[in-house]
């Protein structure tokens, strides 16, 4: 979409101010700073990636630095239908003084697509 992936890790250390969660298709963050990053996945035929479950709050990653920012998969975990062929958990930490979030992703495919989750910037910044 907006091709500027960037690693997750980018987020250590900055400010978020806002996160819009739409769905389990997309986050957008918006930092102190006016910059803001898309966390997503580009959906292609044979494939179905989307965010399972949110673990903590949001508000607590909020107006204070982030001191963690990890992406962590795992393909031994249990799959959740039956008829995934290929199937990819992907655990994104983020921490704050203030508490921790994990953004649980869930990617399945027919083996031959991806699974995984793209953090873009996005190419303006707001006053």
């Amino acid at each position: 979409m907006y091709n500027n992936r960037v690693d997750f890790e980018v987020l250590k250390g900055k400010t978020i101010v806002d996160i819009k969660n739409n769905g389990d298709a997309e986050i957008i963050f918006k930092l102190d700073n006016g910059e803001r990053y898309l966390m997503h996945h580009d959906q292609d035929c044979c494939e179905h990636v989307y965010i399972e479950d949110i673990i903590g709050d949001l508000n607590d990653l909020l107006n204070t630095p982030i001191l963690l920012a990890e992406e962590v998969s795992n393909t031994e975990l249990p799959m959740l239908e039956c008829s995934d062929e290929s199937y990819t958990w992907t655990f994104y930490k983020l921490g704050t003084i203030k508490g921790y979030v994990t953004i649980r992703w869930y990617g399945s495919s027919n083996g031959y697509y991806s699974e995984s989750v793209n953090l873009e910037k996005i190419n303006y910044k707001e006053n």
